[in-house]
């Protein structure tokens, strides 16, 4: 069945996102009429609408436990299937590490030329990740410890593994508040966790 879907454009590409409790987000960056899927959720029309943007290269997983569909889709579409989240890279992006735990290995993506920012999971624009006033908010997991080497960048888009992106001049303010707040918006996370479970 079809799932329910929103659009987030880009000048390059576009988002996905699942309308879902999780909203789920996947990415189609396209350079050089090369289209690379971020994390992607198998959805035909989305799949459709990237193929137009020009050949697929390859679906690059940031996650360890972010499987979602980059296995099948890679197959399907012979094309490699990166597994970022232990280093490797691809494409015109740089590979940055998040976290390197056993129960949680973790990449995001830095794309210089165009200012794009992708993190799978520690950051996000989900109501779970950001319950105050800011559009972005770190993992709730992370908040003591918010991996701060992603505040390090000045994005113009700052595309999430949950909910819509942030872009423009809103984009580095989001994320600098986000970490800015870690700590102090743990409570409210918390209780938007339980609220989001009855």
């Amino acid at each position: 069945m079809a799932k329910s879907l929103r659009f987030d454009e880009l000048p390059f590409g576009f988002s996905w996102v699942v309308k879902e409790r999780g909203q789920r987000t996947s990415h189609a960056l396209a350079v050089d009429g090369r289209v690379w899927l971020i994390d992607p959720v198998d959805e035909p029309s989305a799949l459709e609408r990237a193929s137009a943007l020009g050949e697929f290269a390859g679906v690059i997983q940031l996650l360890d436990r972010h499987t979602r569909d980059c296995a099948q889709i890679s197959t399907r579409f012979g094309v490699p299937h990166v597994h970022a989240f232990n280093g490797a890279a691809a494409g015109p992006f740089e590979v940055v590490p998040v976290l390197r735990l056993p129960v949680w290995k973790e990449s995001a993506l830095w794309w210089a030329a165009t200012r794009t920012l992708v993190v799978a999971e520690a950051v996000g624009t989900h109501p779970v990740w950001a319950p105050g006033t800011g559009p972005a908010g770190i993992h709730f997991m992370l908040r003591l410890r918010p991996p701060r080497r992603l505040s390090t960048y000045r994005p113009e888009h700052l595309l999430v593994g949950h909910g819509m992106g942030v872009h423009g001049r809103q984009a580095p303010v989001a994320l600098d508040e986000a970490f800015a707040r870690s700590r102090r918006e743990l409570p409210s996370a918390l209780f938007k966790i339980a609220s989001s479970l009855r």
